[in-house]
């Protein structure tokens, strides 16, 4: 494949969200005595939050102020009120300190010895700054939806994008483990890559986890993406 650079999508690709937000609600739940589904718990939030971004055009909020405003539903859903509000703020914190999937940092790293890398995300900018220095990870560019103010899976995004990296869409490779991202991306004449992650909504499995056979790589993890690349 003819590629001059790699676009991955961040939040559930690359980041472990469930794990650390997860944890978080448990130990804080913990602490109250309250016994709860804490993987039905943090997907709600999440699917919650996605439904809030997703195709967003010049809204006047990003994904962090919708990660505090979903919150408050979210734990009043599920009868989860004790919670104070010193407490709310570190699960809306723990955003910014999730884990990488543990076959990414060495991946990338391959992966960048050849290509330009690039984080293309519809988390904001802060936050991706904050996961990756915590993880060792580095970009060549980090390029969130915030900036072009028009969100995944809306197609200017994938065009401004291509724009900012000075290709032509077809000389980007869009990576995630998301159909509706790649299939927006390959409407818009990005090569496309399927990673499964079976663990991004923990025990319950993806709701998607099946990668259209439209796809030009679908592979297990991120070893064997880099060594497709750079093989």
């Amino acid at each position: 494949m003819n590629i001059k650079a790699i676009a991955f999508d961040t939040g559930g690709t690359v980041l472990d969200w469930h794990s650390g937000v997860c944890h978080m609600l448990a130990e804080i739940g913990a602490a109250h005595g309250l016994d709860r589904d804490w993987h039905v718990v943090t997907n709600d939030y999440r699917r919650l939050a996605m439904q809030g971004i997703v195709g967003q055009v010049k809204p006047a909020f990003n994904m962090d102020d919708l990660h505090r405003s979903c919150l408050e539903q979210v734990l009043t859903d599920h009868g989860l009120q004790a919670f104070t509000g010193e407490e709310r703020g570190r699960v809306a914190d723990a955003w910014h300190r999730l884990s990488a999937w543990p076959d990414f940092p060495a991946a990338l790293a391959r992966m960048r010895s050849r290509y330009p890398v690039v984080s293309f995300t519809m988390l904001p900018l802060a936050l991706v700054v904050d996961v990756s220095r915590r993880n060792g990870i580095t970009w060549d560019a980090v390029i969130s939806c915030e900036m072009i103010a028009m969100y995944k899976p809306h197609p200017q995004a994938y065009m401004q994008a291509a724009s900012w990296m000075n290709l032509d869409p077809s000389d980007i490779l869009m990576v995630a483990c998301h159909n509706f991202d790649l299939n927006a991306a390959r409407g818009c004449g990005l090569r496309t890559a399927f990673v499964r992650r079976p663990q991004e909504w923990g025990p319950l499995g993806p709701p998607d986890p099946t990668p259209h056979p439209d796809c030009d790589i679908v592979v297990d993890d991120f070893a064997a993406l880099a060594q497709r690349l750079t093989e």
